[in-house]
């Protein structure tokens, strides 16, 4: 396990631990992971096979293409990690997956104000579904597309959460004017020089005038929402409207 047993505790089941902390372990992530600000347990799901060929799926019921990760396997390495119990630590049980739910800003911090979280990785076809269901496991899924594995998409959830426990950012006001954090995307940003190949920092941003900096920003916001991202400018909308 590396960091400290305080705060926030990630657990992630994975036939590749080697992949942890990979990304984690540098920038913001990283430092708060040397700092105890959270910490990171790999497990490797093959140590929980009782077969000396030591396997963790097998063919799917009902036949079919691929191979299906083993309810039996994960569940003992499931168990393992929690005490035996459905929700023993506390700490939400996570299954990376396309068909869940998708990830937002709102549960990130949900969990980012939690014990913790302990992450599934599926590989292959995917894991038995009785797996999910007897363990109570949360799927969530980081976009509209497939990956190799979950681990990539549990280094996207681990790291969005991260950078929101306390003392991770330098400036905690810097999260609070991102993207989806107003359920509107984030405004353009510019900074020095003052003009680049022709063009200029909008003149409004230099005015000193805070109002309208607010004022042009919030206007950005929105127009950017209503050109790229017309599904969340549609719940903007209903939610303003209540």
């Amino acid at each position: 396990m590396t960091g400290a047993k305080g705060g926030f505790r990630a657990t992630v089941l994975t036939l590749y631990p080697e992949m942890f902390p990979g990304p984690l372990g540098v920038s913001l992530a990283g430092k708060a992971l040397q700092d105890g600000a959270w910490s990171l347990e790999p497990v490797q799901i093959r140590d929980f096979t009782a077969d000396k060929h030591r396997m963790v799926d097998d063919t799917p019921a009902g036949g079919g293409a691929g191979m299906v990760m083993k309810a039996d396997v994960l569940a003992r390495a499931v168990d393992h990690v929690t005490g035996g119990g459905r929700a023993a630590d506390g700490r939400p049980k996570l299954f990376m997956s396309p068909r869940g739910k998708a990830l937002t800003q709102a549960r990130v911090r949900e969990l980012a104000s939690g014990p913790g979280a302990i992450i599934l990785c599926g590989r292959f076809e995917g894991v038995d579904e009785r797996l999910i269901e007897a363990r109570d496991f949360e799927e969530i899924s980081i976009g509209d597309y497939i990956l190799s594995g979950g681990e990539t998409a549990a280094i996207v959830v681990l790291d969005a959460v991260v950078r929101l426990l306390p003392g991770v950012m330098g400036n905690a006001l810097s999260g609070e004017t991102e993207s989806f954090e107003t359920g509107l995307l984030e405004h353009p940003h510019y900074t020095k020089p003052q003009e680049w190949e022709g063009r200029r920092i909008p003149d409004v941003l230099l005015s000193g005038n805070h109002g309208a900096i607010d004022k042009w920003r919030r206007a950005e916001a929105e127009r950017l929402t209503r050109e790229r991202r017309p599904d969340l400018w549609q719940d903007h909308r209903a939610s303003s409207k209540k």
